[in-house]
């Protein structure tokens, strides 16, 4: 039985092209899987990623699982499985997360975080990087996505360009249909629906700049 490719061949051509013009330092893929076979998408979530990475050698795939190295789920916070996180290559860094297979339109957001995350700098505006310079404390934003949704990868994006640009912001991408319990109990009805420190939530994808307002309104309650 011949196994089919998850990427395909025209999109691998472009994507080799568009690494080697953009990548710079080496790039952390780590994959969080289970042995459970409750886990939805964990086998396609290891081919996605090692598909990604036979594309160009700064990619470079860490695999865990979730039962046997509590070690590294503690170290980099991972909370359910699959979990897809992008850091820079040894960083132990889990701010730009991806709970659920990153495909459909999330494929995009994956690939503009392994580009970002290796030039290690991302395009927002003055007005967003002034108000994320003020958090000084630790700020969790939450995007409930689905993969045909196409206004969710610029909502992702945006949230996991403020992770790269501050340590204190973790961003997580969670995909509510893997994980519809938990978008109910959130309220989910459409999305992109963004929680912010379990406090401040909307649905849209806005501008970075009224994002970041957002973040702060939920900063500012910590207070």
């Amino acid at each position: 039985m011949i196994k089919m490719a998850l990427i395909r061949d025209e999109d691998k051509k472009y994507l080799t092209d568009e690494f080697n013009k953009k990548l710079k330092d080496n790039v952390d893929v780590v994959v969080f899987t289970s042995n459970n076979s409750d886990c939805k998408y964990c086998k396609e979530t290891l081919e996605l990623v090692d598909e990604l990475a036979a594309l160009n050698d700064k990619i470079n795939v860490v695999k865990y699982v979730f039962e046997d190295n509590k070690d590294m789920v503690e170290k980099y916070g991972v909370e359910k499985y699959p979990a897809t996180i992008v850091a820079p290559k040894g960083a132990l860094d889990g701010r730009i997360v991806y709970y659920g297979i990153p495909s459909g339109y999330e494929f995009g957001s994956l690939i503009e975080d392994i580009e970002n995350v290796s030039i290690n700098d991302a395009d927002v505006s003055k007005k967003a990087i002034d108000l994320l310079s003020k958090i000084d404390k630790p700020v969790t934003i939450k995007v409930y996505v689905t993969p045909t949704c196409q206004y969710c990868p610029r909502a992702v994006g945006t949230a996991h360009k403020f992770a790269l640009l501050n340590k204190n912001i973790k961003s997580e991408m969670i995909e509510s249909l893997e994980f519809d319990k938990e978008a109910s109990d959130v309220g989910v009805s459409a999305v992109p629906h963004i929680v912010i420190n379990d406090d401040v939530t909307f649905v849209g994808a806005y501008p970075d700049d009224q994002f970041a307002e957002y973040v702060m309104e939920a900063f500012n309650h910590e207070e």
